[in-house]
């Protein structure tokens, strides 16, 4: 799934080609990635024809497009979406879902080939659509809140990676980034945030921005033809991977084998020996609770 790198490399792409431009038509192929849009295919097609594109931003792994008259054209590019500017000579792609006609004789085409992302127009969304209003801020945000992020992270009792997964405590992170920050910080990711210091959580957070701003130079992470920019071209940053992938590969670090276990419906890699796993808590004396006061339940 694209990632924050990747999707930003979209975005930026998006900035330079679509704004500005006049939204001159646009023909749904597919119904279902516009099923979110409660209008339909044909309001959906209305909403946006007509409208001028004023700009392209992100927030997590979503992106939008402001227009002119308030509204926004939001997507979420899912598992296999693409966001290609084409010329109207190009062919059709095979999995094009969306096409809109610009007024420069191109035509920004969703491609989706398993269907999970999507677009709609949100009413109003020009500034920041209501629908992704809950989702936290990315490390690479210039407003995002490092004091804030390490005192919620030092809070909680879960594990800091599925931490880090959290969209409402940060957004864009994403399985591979999060493997990556992790294996740099040497820290295992089931590592409850209530037992790391507050210097290890700000480490993390430096690492997570470092290997994203490497990802994104790159051009992103790709594994296959899925993930592409606006042009159709695929990111390196898959082979500058330490951990994501690399199971019973050597640790560049120690040279031990790298390690895979299932996790949250995916894969989680590491270093056995470079990210020990936390020891388990000890539970308290019976009827005595934690620091020897009766009653005080012992964190997950």
């Amino acid at each position: 799934m694209p990632e924050l790198p990747e999707v930003e490399v979209v975005r930026a792409g998006l900035e330079r080609h679509v704004v500005g431009h006049t939204v001159l038509g646009v023909e749904v192929l597919h119904e279902r990635p516009v099923r979110r849009d409660l209008r339909g295919p044909a309001g959906f097609a209305a909403a946006l024809t007509g409208r001028v594109v004023t700009g392209a931003r992100r927030r997590g792994k979503y992106l939008w497009l402001p227009l002119d008259n308030g509204d926004a054209l939001l997507a979420h590019l899912g598992m296999s979406g693409q966001m290609l500017v084409q010329p109207a000579s190009a062919p059709d792609e095979r999995h094009l879902r969306v096409r809109l006609v610009l007024d420069d004789a191109r035509q920004l085409r969703f491609v989706d080939q398993r269907m999970f992302g999507g677009l709609t127009v949100s009413a109003g969304g020009a500034d920041l659509p209501g629908e992704i209003a809950h989702i936290a801020r990315d490390p690479l945000d210039p407003e995002f809140d490092d004091d804030e992020f390490v005192r919620r992270v030092r809070r909680r009792a879960s594990g800091i990676k599925r931490q880090l997964l959290d969209q409402g405590l940060v957004s864009g992170v994403g399985n591979i980034y999060a493997d990556e920050s992790l294996w740099r910080a040497r820290i295992h990711g089931e590592r409850p945030g209530d037992r790391l210091s507050a210097a290890q959580v700000r480490e993390l957070l430096g690492h997570a921005r470092d290997v994203m701003a490497e990802a994104l130079a790159q051009g992103g992470t790709s594994f296959d033809a899925l993930y592409v920019n606006v042009n159709g071209q695929s990111g390196y940053f898959d082979r500058s991977l330490r951990a994501y992938g690399r199971e019973d590969e050597p640790c560049e670090r120690c040279g031990t084998p790298m390690r895979r276990v299932a996790f949250m419906n995916r894969s989680s890699y590491f270093c056995p020996t470079c990210q020990p796993a936390p020891r388990r808590r000890r539970a308290p004396a019976p009827g005595r609770g934690v620091a020897g006061t009766p009653g005080t339940p012992v964190p997950d």
